[in-house]
């Protein structure tokens, strides 16, 4: 029992089940419960679940907690010396007594630790919530934790497009929104059809337009092979458009993977979705970037499922760099190429230049000719299962 009369055990708050990578160092607060849409054939992450507002009270409640558990791992340095400080050594205390202290402690320490100072506000769309509401929370937030040096979102297109003015997101952002993340996905209206993102690319780009406006920071999220081999060079050529309408701050790529029970495994099953190759997906993504024009986004690779994690950069000056690292992948042999994708799968390749280091080749050199002997699983089997692990 602590000394403020409540058990540590019991000091938790609500936490939905996703973030994006970038906000792997941020509290996360949740607002919203799952998807309003909830129909993309991408995605399962909400699949059987029913949308819903938290109310104010339940949110204040957790960032009440939020405070007592911060307040509780501050006097816990102090015991152990480290004068308020939250190093190494209170992380692995907090972690090596689960009995006594929740999850939620470890959370909250870990952002302490990062020392970062950055929130991401759950679920999936979180503009659903009243403006008035919303800057509430935010006030509440900043309140208690003056430390916080940004707030972001997940948000959907449709739901700016459609229920949100820029004054609106102006008082977000005055409030303390700093970034929304959008899945774009695509800029093709087909592709948007085929997926059932509900939303076109007109309204991505008003969506866009109107936080770039607001003056918050913007992140789309593009979903490269998401057109099939069918739609493949429309769905970069018309992303490649949307996003130069938009220039947004951020623009992050996410290979598709085509999950059972999204509903896209279906449309491959049946013949109507055929999923494009690695190599393809690598060109479908050069021709992208190659029709980025007039935009100051940073480019970014931040996923295990994108093939090529050096495919990063600012635009315009590092446009060139990026199309060379492709590039060089492209003129690879076959048998160079096959040995990347198990080794980047595998986790013993991060960059193409790992291919030059004689040990590491070898490694994934033996492995590769297991999987393709007769009696092997296979190189796109083994892939498959590999990147399972990754959704």
């Amino acid at each position: 029992m602590s000394s403020v009369g409540y058990s540590n055990r019991e000091l938790c708050f609500e936490q939905g089940p996703i973030r994006p990578p970038s906000e792997a160092k941020s509290l996360l607060v949740r607002v919203t419960r799952n998807c309003p849409w909830n129909k993309c054939l991408f995605c399962r992450t909400y699949k059987g679940t029913t949308f819903s507002l938290r109310s104010l009270a339940e949110i204040k409640q957790d960032i009440e907690t939020i405070k007592k558990i911060y307040d509780e791992i501050k006097a816990i340095s102090w015991k152990l010396g480290s004068k308020g400080e939250v190093t190494e050594e209170v992380v692995h205390y907090l972690y090596h007594n689960p009995e006594e202290y929740s999850s939620s402690f470890l959370n909250v320490a870990m952002w302490l630790y990062y020392g970062e100072g950055s929130v991401f506000l759950q679920d999936g769309n979180n503009l659903m919530v009243k403006t008035g509401e919303l800057v509430e929370i935010l006030t509440l937030l900043k309140n208690t934790f003056p430390e916080i040096t940004r707030v972001t979102s997940y948000a959907r297109a449709k739901t700016i497009a459609t229920r949100k003015t820029v004054e609106e997101l102006q008082a977000l952002r005055t409030a303390g929104l700093s970034r929304i993340h959008i899945g774009l996905e695509s800029g093709s209206d087909k592709v948007l059809e085929l997926i059932r993102k509900g939303v076109t690319a007109a309204e991505h780009v008003d969506a866009g337009q109107k936080v770039k406006e607001a003056g918050i920071s913007l992140s789309e999220y593009v979903i490269p092979g998401l057109g099939g081999k069918k739609l493949s060079q429309e769905h970069a050529l018309d992303t490649a458009r949307v996003l130069n309408e938009i220039n947004p701050d951020f623009i992050r790529l996410r290979t598709l993977r085509v999950v059972d029970g999204a509903g896209l495994d279906e449309k491959k099953a049946s013949g109507e979705f055929e999923p494009v190759s690695d190599e393809e997906i690598v060109r479908e993504i050069r021709l992208m970037v190659e029709h980025l024009e007039g935009i100051d986004s940073y480019f970014v690779s931040d996923h295990i499922l994108n093939l090529l994690e050096e495919v990063e950069g600012k635009l315009p000056e590092d446009k060139e760099k990026m199309l060379a690292v492709m590039d060089r992948f492209l003129v690879l042999s076959f048998e160079e190429k096959c040995n990347f994708r198990l080794g980047r799968r595998a986790g013993i390749y991060r960059t193409l230049a790992d291919l030059k280091n004689p040990g590491l080749y070898q490694q994934v050199d033996k492995a590769l000719k297991q999987i393709m002997a007769p009696d092997g699983d296979g190189l796109e089997e083994v892939v498959d299962d590999l990147t399972k692990r990754f959704v």
